[in-house]
């Protein structure tokens, strides 16, 4: 009964993060929390816990996939196109320099070893484009701002999970040297954009030209050709991640039938994602476990240091060539959001039974809470202090 039993606290964690999901939409128009605050918080307040870490994972890894590819369809390859290069520029470059400076925080304030400090790094350096998307609700960013940290989320994860692997490699084989972190990063990333550009030619083609007898079959279609990407990808061990949002870009842009009801589908199941990934996550800790050997301390340190120092300093150099306004910059140094995807990572590190794992897990919980939590409520406020407009989708 073990295994009915396990299965039924997902199947339970799946149906009670959609009901999570209806009174928090109706908190979020009350209150300036956002809707992933609201489901990390609810879930650590419950008395269960989920049985394995390998469990959060896997459903990690799924959400991702679809938030990613609902992410890629709606930025689309023309706002993509007109954007490429500062979203090029902080996905990639910013990312990595994000992970140094962290990684450096990490080791001067937390008396961590460079090794794990700079796994710390790597798991927080990407940003989250469900959170984003769940903050601005109906509205969007105006401008080049929001299509810039949207693709910069969607660039950025594929980096930040290449760079965890290279370094959780680096942390557990014997022998290891920094160069092998900088082969893993460039093998995923050269594998996952190779398979994403020709799994996206293929797939526009297919769409085009295979009819399907029922019109539900369309939304199952392109769910079913982003699992073979990523599956592709992964299996070469490039990044399936990379590869899906790439996809997810080319279908946005292609005449196809029923495209309206399949982006509709796509979307709800990124929402539906976002939902179950934040409680499946907020259930591996408890408020205990986050008290204990000063974790609060140390995440709240590291959180206030990546959103104060890391980023902005990260950014600043990255930023000051791009023609935008200095409000425009100030707020892309502050939207840098961390979500799923560090937690995500950083189970990706116990998994892999790196030393002292599970403190790495904590503190990146804390810091994501922090993020949503407080970068996240201000999110609107500091849009219109600094002169960003926000305007209702669509208009």
């Amino acid at each position: 009964m073990s295994e009915l039993s396990d299965f039924g606290l997902v199947v339970l964690v799946v149906a009670g993060g959609v009901m999570l999901a209806l009174l928090a939409s109706r908190l979020s128009e009350r209150y300036p929390v956002p809707a992933p605050a609201l489901f990390l918080l609810a879930a650590l307040a419950l008395p269960v816990a989920l049985p394995h870490i390998k469990t959060v994972e896997r459903i990690g890894v799924v959400a991702v996939i679809l938030i990613l590819f609902d992410g890629g369809m709606n930025i689309g390859w023309r706002r993509f196109r007109r954007a490429v290069v500062p979203i090029a520029t902080l996905g990639i470059v910013g990312t990595l320099t994000t992970a140094v400076l962290v990684t450096v925080c990490a080791h001067f304030l937390l008396d961590l070893n460079w090794t794990l400090s700079g796994v710390l790094g790597a798991a927080l350096a990407p940003t989250d484009p469900a959170v984003m998307f769940s903050i601005l609700g109906n509205k969007e960013l105006g401008g080049k701002t929001g299509t810039i940290l949207e693709g910069e989320a969607g660039v950025n994860d594929p980096v930040g999970i290449a760079l965890l692997i290279g370094m959780v490699d680096f942390a557990t084989t014997d022998g290891a040297s920094g160069w092998s972190v900088v082969q893993e990063f460039v093998l995923e990333m050269t594998i996952g954009l190779a398979v994403g550009i020709v799994g996206a030619g293929l797939l526009v083609v297919f769409m085009r030209r295979v009819r399907l007898p029922g019109e539900g079959l369309y939304p199952l279609r392109s769910l079913a050709a982003a699992g073979v990407i990523y599956g592709l990808a992964a299996v070469a061990h490039g990044s399936g991640f990379l590869a899906v949002f790439i996809a997810g870009l080319a279908l946005s842009e292609i005449d196809v039938p029923h495209k309206r009801q399949i982006q509709r589908f796509h979307t709800t199941l990124a929402s539906l994602a976002e939902i179950v990934v934040f409680v499946a996550l907020g259930l591996t800790v408890s408020v205990g476990q986050l008290t204990d050997e000063g974790i609060w301390r140390d995440g709240l340190l590291l959180a206030i240091a990546l959103a104060f120092l890391a980023r902005p300093l990260g950014l600043a150099p990255l930023l000051w060539p791009l023609r935008l306004k200095i409000g425009e910059k100030l707020f892309l140094a502050w939207g840098g959001l961390k979500g799923a995807v560090p937690i995500l990572l950083a189970a990706f590190v116990i998994l892999a039974d790196v030393h002292d794992a599970r403190r790495l897990y904590e503190i990146v919980f804390v810091v994501v809470l922090f993020s949503v939590v407080v970068q996240g409520s201000t999110v609107p406020f500091v849009a219109s202090r600094l002169g960003v407009p926000i305007r209702a989708a669509g208009r």
